[in-house]
């Protein structure tokens, strides 16, 4: 038996060192496996934990009651926006009178178009949780189109400048 697979391995173009050469019974070690060269092994699998954990990102859809209400009843304040990760969906605004950055997401973006860096906008404040220290940008409206950008809608259509 062991004659077989020493043959059949001598037939491969690649040199194997006999540590490589193991019984029919045993799993092939990782090392041992050709892969094509489009395809790349992955170091490990994900998390099925991942799938289980939910987003603590404050969405819309995972705000309470009282804090949408809080936010739609605040002060309306303006701002620019900074940068906004369509794929990651959220990103941050510049206020206006200055301060600390302040986060948003995908889901509190009101209107068709995609925001961009430069954008200038309007928002309402929330509190993130747990600790409610600190703020995130809801009802989000761009009120400018950055000029001399390119702007997407949310169905994916491209509108240049």
């Amino acid at each position: 038996m062991e004659t077989g697979f020493s043959q059949a391995s001598g037939m491969s173009s690649e040199p194997t060192s006999s540590a490589s050469q193991q019984s029919p019974a045993s799993p092939p070690s990782p090392g041992s496996l050709h892969l094509p060269e489009s395809r790349r092994a992955r170091d490990r699998s994900p998390s099925p934990m991942r799938y289980l954990i939910p987003s603590p990102l404050p969405t819309r859809r995972t705000r309470t009651f009282s804090a949408t209400v809080r936010a739609s009843e605040g002060p309306i304040y303006k701002g620019v926006c900074k940068c906004f990760c369509r794929s990651k969906g959220h990103g941050f605004i510049t206020p206006a009178d200055g301060g600390p950055d302040i986060f948003v997401h995908i889901s509190d973006i009101e209107g068709e178009y995609v925001p961009v860096a430069g954008d200038e906008v309007t928002y309402k404040m929330c509190t993130i949780p747990p600790k409610n220290e600190k703020l995130q940008a809801v009802e989000v409206v761009i009120t400018h189109l950055a000029p001399g950008t390119k702007h997407e809608t949310w169905s994916g259509h491209v509108v240049s400048p």
